[in-house]
């Protein structure tokens, strides 16, 4: 999947294509007679790209297309980004999975930058897996404290600037069938600048380094891991961050997911998944769950909501339309809090909207999607779906 990284920004990158036409792989044509052939104008060229950008192309060891252009965000203001993905196989047999990779930078006219890779790599057979994701940014952001009671006030609504570096890499062997085990690593760096109230940090450094370990079990069933139509994803990380490797903050973490895919019908897709996040010790403000890190919730601002503990439930259906063409919508809702007690029905989030996917590649969908939620709205642009 796309770092969370990509939400927030609305899909104009689609309408002003960047010429990258050259990575093509078009075949040199020899002159008949003494007449040259008209080469196709930009236009053309263009069109022809990405008309065969979803087909699958087996004598390349890696299948690579470019996407680019203008967006635009309410915090990053006008922007351009730039994406390569890739598919490719470890060994071309029916049973090893797709494996696929992004590679992507963004920048805006407000100083926001952003640089990363992210990818699912299969071994041969599907032995094991590795699931990456590397981030560095700088950009504007909003601040609202800690906690629903403080988030949900607009008027603590703080700009600050966050440097951000996230670095986390999960190995996965195969023990049984589709039941997975392995160590994971993860490794993240936030500091806040230009913060105008710093007393929404409770005290807190706003400079932060955080280094974990943990183990990572899985039981997938799923037909393709980034955009199934069928099977179940069953995931359970436990993780530790503890002062002895170099914390200032000691703490650990539990996440599960639980999803299930089903095609009820030719063209349409039901996908479920209830998705919680949960914290022990001294957890520092960068690595509290939010309430869209599973990015199933759409519909408010990025890291807006987090607390010690964070659930998600979303119900999405996936409908091909016509073509390379299809739509979404969802409902769902999630909430964050510090104890389970805190739980209540004033204190819920819920989330529905609607969504846009074209076929970039061959099962790797361009995503648009228009989330609403309690008293807020949002877009959300990026590869694969969403969960």
């Amino acid at each position: 999947m796309m770092p969370p990284s990509f939400s927030r920004y609305i899909a104009l990158i689609m309408m002003a294509i960047l010429p990258a036409v050259g990575f093509a792989g078009e075949e040199t044509s020899v002159p008949v007679d003494t007449v040259s052939e008209k080469k196709p104008n930009l236009i053309t060229r263009i069109i022809d790209y990405f008309g065969e950008a979803n087909k699958e192309h087996p004598d390349k060891k890696i299948d690579f297309t470019f996407l680019g252009g203008p967006s635009y965000s309410a915090s990053t203001s006008v922007q351009l980004a730039v994406i390569a993905a890739g598919l490719y196989k470890s060994r071309r047999d029916s049973v090893t999975p797709q494996s696929n990779l992004s590679v992507f930078a963004q920048g805006s006219i407000t100083g926001m930058y952003r640089v990363g890779i992210f990818g699912n790599h299969f071994a041969p057979d599907d032995k094991f897996r590795i699931n990456y994701h590397v981030d560095f940014a700088n950009f504007p952001l909003k601040f609202w404290g800690i906690g629903y009671d403080m988030e949900s006030q607009k008027c603590n609504e703080s700009a600050y600037t966050e440097l951000q570096s996230v670095l986390w890499a999960d190995f996965q062997w195969r023990l049984h069938e589709n039941l997975y085990l392995g160590p994971s690593v993860d490794f993240n760096y936030g500091k806040a600048t230009k913060v105008d109230n710093p007393e929404l940090w409770e005290g807190q450094d706003l400079r932060m380094f955080n280094y974990g370990v943990g183990i990572v079990f899985s039981y997938d069933t799923r037909d393709l891991p980034t955009n199934a139509s069928r099977g179940w994803n069953v995931t359970f990380k436990q993780k530790f961050f503890p002062a002895f490797i170099g914390n200032d903050y000691s703490f650990s973490s539990s996440e599960l997911t639980v999803g299930w895919y089903k095609q009820f019908w030719k063209t349409g897709v039901m996908a479920f998944q209830f998705h919680g996040h949960s914290t022990y010790g001294d957890t520092p403000w960068t690595m509290l769950p939010t309430l869209d890190a599973s990015h199933a919730i759409r519909g408010y601002y990025e890291g807006r909501y987090r607390d010690k503990n964070e659930a998600d439930f979303v119900v999405e259906l996936r409908q091909h339309v016509w073509r390379r063409n299809g739509i979404v919508v969802w409902g769902g809702v999630g909430t964050v809090f510090d104890a389970l007690k805190d739980v209540t029905m004033n204190r819920l989030l819920p989330s529905y909207g609607i969504g846009y996917r074209w076929e970039f590649k061959k099962k790797v969908n361009v995503r648009v999607d228009a989330g609403f939620g309690k008293h807020s709205m949002a877009f959300a642009f990026g590869l694969h779906e969403t969960f």
